[in-house]
């Protein structure tokens, strides 16, 4: 990931709403939640809903899909993934802090054991 691809995707994810919808959507995994449950969830309205659920789509971080006569919406992982490890290696090398693919299909291991270390801090 450049850092321009890391700039949309932070400026998508610097509103509440849509941070609160993207955290959300990462607890559901893989199988995505459909757009009615995600706004009855979160207590708003649909229309808003969808603006925001657009604007994360555009910047590359959700995905969504027609079940019947829902969509559904899921986070990329392929991008969030990307989008940590951009965060961790622009602060320590590559062996030190390390992004790795979990047991469970789609989620993902940080390794920063040695983080404060590389970074100055403890």
């Amino acid at each position: 990931m450049d850092i321009q691809d890391a700039l949309i995707a932070f400026d998508a994810l610097s509103q509440e709403t849509r941070l609160k919808t993207f955290r959300l959507l990462v607890e559901h995994g893989t199988e995505g939640a459909p757009a009615g449950a995600l706004s009855e969830k979160l207590g708003i309205p649909h229309n808003t809903l969808s603006f925001h659920l657009s604007h994360m789509s555009n910047a590359g971080l959700v995905l969504s899909r027609r079940e019947g006569r829902s969509i559904i919406y899921t986070v990329d992982f392929a991008v969030f993934q990307d989008l940590i490890r951009f965060m961790v290696e622009d602060c320590c090398s590559k062996d030190v802090a390390n992004v790795k693919n979990g047991r469970k299909q789609g989620s993902t291991l940080i390794e920063l054991s040695e983080l404060p270390v590389c970074c100055g801090t403890k």
